[in-house]
């Protein structure tokens, strides 16, 4: 018999977690029970009072005594226990090799039913693929697959070597590089780490997105390098640029404005507040050879939209696709304002009949709050906003039921017009 620790929820507490929620916090835990050889429970603790240790692999119940999946704890973060799986624990960790190698592969099977072996996408989307914590990135470069890993959890930490190995044997990378430098690991008591792991590559490559050549820096580009969420949302303008004059704000790389000028768009003007990124962005325009139509400004795209507004410019496409304005359920009003201000003025900067494609990428500012920020920005602007379309992430980026953080981006494609 297994010497697993097996928490139990407090009273209905297990209705999330059977409708797909992954997680587990202190306040939702009633007890902790050991076993002893025979099955029997030996010891029942508060989980306060409980010696379990950090990493370790328990099962979880429910008050009344329903399996419901095995997990890994972390004493040291606010989420006590991240699900792994629903199996019984000593089934997952009878082969461990075995079990990571079968989840990663239901990862990439799945995203060969969209994709090719010459498009870059997300490889592995955390705990929408079952992974908690964990993010993969394929990227192709030459023909060369380069794989960009994030461990932002100790869930995913704890099995860091299995996880690695059935990468290595889906993927056969030319190199895998590791972004675990987010914030995220100190709240899961982790050191930061960054690197390659295995063989020493270039970090400055070139992947095409499209029939756009995007140059990618995966050492100090955000995040992994590059949103690859996105995509088919840039795909989808290209329909509305040919002949037109195109405003890309918040543009990093300059992927959006690169579609539009690759439509054919007339003018294409790129804007971000950081000069890395303004760099960026000049290097691309050289690289897809489209200097004579596209230029980048380095601004705050707030003060620019506004200079616009008072020098009377008019644009035929306006992109709008800000950072996260709030990462916290605390500053949703702030963000609202915010997302607010930058489509009411990018509405009076449109032409009559203009395409605003206007996106959030906040999983606290949810798609009704997003929408309805929107019609009451068209209100204020004395316009009228017809939907065409209401797109999320790229099938890459799957959304887990039950689990709302996995449908974070909300891009909205939108005709103004003042009839």
């Amino acid at each position: 018999m297994n010497d697993f620790p097996y928490i139990f929820l407090k009273s209905k507490e297990e209705n999330e977690i059977k409708q797909g929620f992954p997680w587990i916090f202190e306040n939702e835990i009633s007890s902790v029970k050991y076993r002893d050889a025979d099955g029997k429970p030996v010891k029942v603790q508060e989980i306060n009072e409980a010696k379990v240790a950090d990493g370790s692999v328990v099962e979880i119940y429910a008050h009344a005594g329903g399996f419901l999946g095995t997990g890994v704890y972390n004493g040291k973060s606010k989420i006590k226990v991240r699900l792994i799986g629903y199996q019984h624990a000593d089934r997952i960790t009878a082969d461990t090799s075995a079990y990571w190698e079968h989840v990663v592969g239901e990862a990439v099977n799945a995203r060969r039913l969209t994709y090719s072996e010459t498009d870059s996408y997300r490889l592995v989307f955390a705990e929408a693929d079952f992974i908690p914590g964990f993010i993969a990135e394929r990227y192709v470069s030459d023909g060369k697959v380069y794989i960009v890993v994030q461990f932002l959890a100790l869930a995913c930490e704890r099995f860091r070597k299995e996880i690695l190995s059935a990468i290595e044997k889906f993927c056969k990378p030319y190199g895998i590089f590791e972004r675990s430098d987010l914030a995220a690991r100190e709240k899961e008591g982790l050191e930061e780490r960054i690197g390659w792991i295995g063989p020493k590559r270039s970090t400055d490559i070139i992947i095409e997105e499209n029939g756009v050549k995007l140059n990618v820096d995966l050492l100090h580009g955000q995040k992994t390098g590059y949103f690859l969420d996105q995509k088919f949302n840039r795909k989808s303008i290209w329909r509305f640029c040919h002949g037109k004059r195109v405003l890309d704000t918040f543009s990093h790389t300059g992927a959006f404005g690169l579609n539009a000028c690759l439509a054919g768009a007339k003018q294409v003007t790129s804007v971000d507040i950081s000069e890395d990124a303004v760099e960026m962005i000049n290097k691309n325009i050289k690289l897809n050879g489209v200097e004579d139509r596209m230029n980048a400004l380095a601004a705050d795209v707030f003060d620019l939209l506004k200079k616009y507004e008072e020098t009377g410019e008019k644009f035929d496409v306006i992109i709008l696709d800000p950072p996260a304005f709030t990462k916290s359920a605390k500053l949703i009003q702030k963000a609202y304002g915010g997302y607010k201000e930058i489509n009411l003025r990018a509405m009076r900067l449109l032409n009559e009949g203009g395409i605003l494609v206007s996106c959030s990428c906040s999983y606290y500012f949810d798609s009704n709050m997003f929408y309805s920020m929107l019609m009451h920005a068209a209100m204020d602007s004395h316009k009228r906003i017809q939907v065409l379309e209401k797109r999320g992430a790229g099938p890459d980026h799957s959304v887990l039921l039950g689990y709302p953080k996995s449908e974070y981006l909300k891009c909205a494609i939108c005709r103004i017009t003042t009839r």
